[in-house]
C-alpha cells in the first residue's frame, strides 16, 4: 500500500510538472512560487478572521461610501509607495535591479532572481498586485481598531491627494512655458 501512495504522488508531481511546463510555454513562469504566495494570502486572511473572532468582533461590520473611498486613497498610496518610492527602494533591493527613474518620485525597477526571489520581486514591484494585500489589511484595521485605521488612513489618503495636486501643478507650469 506505501508503494501505491509513494507511486500516486509521483505520478502527480509528474503531471504537474508537465502542467505548468505547458502552461508557461517557453517562458520562465514560478508557477509554485505564485502558489506559495497565494498561501501566504490565504494563511494571513484566516490569522485576521480568527483575530476578528478572537477579539469578539462580528463579522457584519459594514463599509460604508466614506470609509470606501478612504481605504481606495489609502491602498492606492500605500501600493505605490512601497512599489516604486526611492525611499522605501532598501525593501525591495534583494528582490529587484535598479533601472532608472519611471515617474516624478518614482523608480524603474527590474525583477531579479529565480523561484520565490522572483515571485516576491514582482509582488513588491507591483502596485496592483500589492494593493490587495494593503487593502486586506485595512479592512481587518477597521474592524479591529477602526479609529487608528481611519486616521493613517485620512494620512496616507492627504498625501496622495497632495500628489496628484503637485503633479496638477507642475503639469500647468509645463503648459505656461510652453
Amino acid at each position: 500500500m506505501n508503494d501505491d501512495i509513494t507511486g500516486t504522488g509521483k505520478h502527480v508531481k509528474e503531471t504537474l510538472h508537465r502542467e505548468a511546463q505547458a502552461y508557461a510555454n517557453g517562458d520562465d513562469r514560478p508557477l509554485a512560487g505564485y502558489a506559495g504566495a497565494v498561501s501566504v494570502y490565504a494563511a494571513m486572511v484566516g490569522t485576521g478572521l480568527l483575530a476578528v473572532k478572537l477579539r469578539g468582533r462580528r463579522g457584519d461590520t459594514s463599509v460604508g461610501p466614506w470609509d470606501l473611498a478612504l481605504m481606495g486613497m489609502t491602498t492606492h498610496k500605500v501600493s505605490r509607495l512601497l512599489t516604486k518610492d526611492p525611499v522605501t527602494s532598501p525593501l525591495r533591493v534583494f528582490f529587484t535591479r535598479y533601472q532608472g527613474v519611471s515617474a516624478p518620485a518614482e523608480l524603474s525597477e527590474e525583477v531579479r532572481g529565480e523561484g520565490a526571489r522572483k515571485v516576491v520581486g514582482e509582488l513588491i514591484t507591483c502596485p496592483f498586485c500589492t494593493a490587495q494585500w494593503i487593502a486586506t489589511g485595512y479592512a481587518f484595521g477597521l474592524a479591529l481598531a477602526p479609529r487608528l485605521t481611519r486616521g493613517a488612513g485620512a494620512v496616507f489618503s492627504a498625501v496622495a491627494i497632495s500628489d496628484w495636486l503637485q503633479l496638477a501643478y507642475a503639469r500647468l507650469q509645463q503648459t505656461q512655458e510652453e
